[in-house]
């Protein structure tokens, strides 16, 4: 599933599956991490993450993962991130979440 497929499908609240080291360590623990839109609550991101990957959540976590000026390796030039938003997905045992 590309990530506009993921957006359409849960009307804009989850955004990506993250694919990083940390995920793939905890996916081991049924834990999936995504990034869900900054307005997204709770109660809505398990809904939509049943809906779009047709599992059954049992907790979610989030976290606001401050942006901030980062600067590019071997220059002066700094880029401004934006501010944005995680949540880690608990999911019942036997089930997954594909991460790509």
């Amino acid at each position: 599933m590309t990530k506009q497929e993921l957006k359409e499908k849960t009307n804009g609240v989850i955004l990506d599956v993250l694919i990083t080291e940390k995920g793939s360590r905890i996916s081991a623990e049924n834990r999936y991490p995504l990034e869900v839109a900054r307005d997204a609550r709770k109660p809505m991101i398990a809904e939509m993450a049943e809906k779009a990957f047709g599992v059954h959540v049992l907790k979610v976590r989030t976290a606001n993962m401050k942006g901030g000026m980062r600067y590019v390796r071997g220059t002066r030039r700094a880029v401004a991130e934006p501010t944005w938003k995680k949540a880690i997905v608990t999911v019942r045992a036997g089930e997954r979440i594909e991460l790509a």
